[in-house]
């Protein structure tokens, strides 16, 4: 198993110097290793790990401890490639009480110039005591230390799809129980190897490694016969999540026209933290 999903880097030359380039930002890089590798094809990355790296870009952008992020879409505008990975935020919005942030995703191309690929927005909102109203959804159990677990999401039941344990899937520990839609399982879901290499994975860069995992958790149809691609995944907190773990029930609807969704539950160890949504392409296969 890999190290980490990515290794900071240096600029490649002229990296900073391009039309691609905003002389005003500031720009990070990374190289994403073999573990961030889609289940779609070896030539791209699955949606968890660049999500989860603009995760750390939204948490790293003028952070304010007096505000939580409260609502985060990733957009997937195409292939994330296995190029070199550059990552800038910016405050789009300020505020006192409401700000939004926003990251985007670059890769290196073979001609050296970059193209965005991905990039996410998050809106924040100040912290406030509200605990004397709080309410949600019962926890969902059992908690994970007390289910087997595996890497990987082999199908040895006949109630998932097997998605192996190849590439990212392969770097994924999960553990089943029942779901509450009652057509498929409710899966925690944990990294089991840090986003950057040499750095400590914060809780919500953990739970975001994973949310685009909901996708291929919440349906029935085999990879061999149906691909169903999401472009996007919006993720509507209701409280501070607390990782590593987090449980996703998630039930994909498919339309008659070509696209669907995929609607996911999720939890932390202690209770109900949000919602996910994603827009699904669907295709046939072959």
């Amino acid at each position: 198993m890999e190290k980490a999903y990515y290794e900071p880097v240096e600029a490649p030359a002229s990296a900073n110097t391009g039309p691609d380039t905003d002389p005003a930002a500031t720009y990070e890089y990374f190289r994403p290793t073999p573990a961030t590798l889609s289940v779609w094809s070896d030539q791209m990355q699955h949606g968890g790990p660049p999500s989860a790296l603009m995760m750390r870009s939204l948490l790293r952008c003028a952070p304010d401890p007096g505000q939580h992020l409260t609502r985060v879409t990733t957009e997937i505008l195409g292939p994330i490639g296995l190029g070199v990975n550059r990552i800038h935020a910016r405050v789009a919005r300020p505020g006192r009480q409401i700000s939004l942030v926003e990251t985007e995703l670059d890769v290196q191309q073979a001609d050296g110039s970059f193209r965005t690929a991905a990039r996410s927005v998050g809106w924040r909102i100040r912290a406030k005591d509200t605990s004397e109203i709080a309410n949600g959804p019962a926890p969902l159990t059992p908690l994970p230390d007390e289910l087997e677990t595996q890497i990987g999401f082999p199908d040895d039941s006949g109630e998932a799809v097997d998605w192996g344990t190849l590439g990212f899937i392969g770097t994924v520990e999960s553990a089943r129980t029942e779901g509450r839609y009652g057509q498929t399982p409710a899966v925690w879901l944990r990294p089991a190897i840090p986003l950057v290499d040499g750095e400590k994975t914060s809780d919500l860069e953990s739970i975001f490694t994973v949310i685009d995992v909901a996708n291929g958790l919440g349906t029935r149809l085999r990879p061999n016969q149906w691909s169903w691609m999401n472009t996007d995944t919006t993720v509507h907190l209701t409280r501070v999540p607390s990782g590593p773990w987090v449980g996703i029930d998630a039930h994909m609807v498919a339309g008659p026209d070509g696209f669907g969704a995929t609607l996911g539950d999720l939890y932390d160890t202690t209770g109900y933290i949000g919602r996910s949504a994603q827009t699904v392409m669907l295709n046939a296969v072959g």
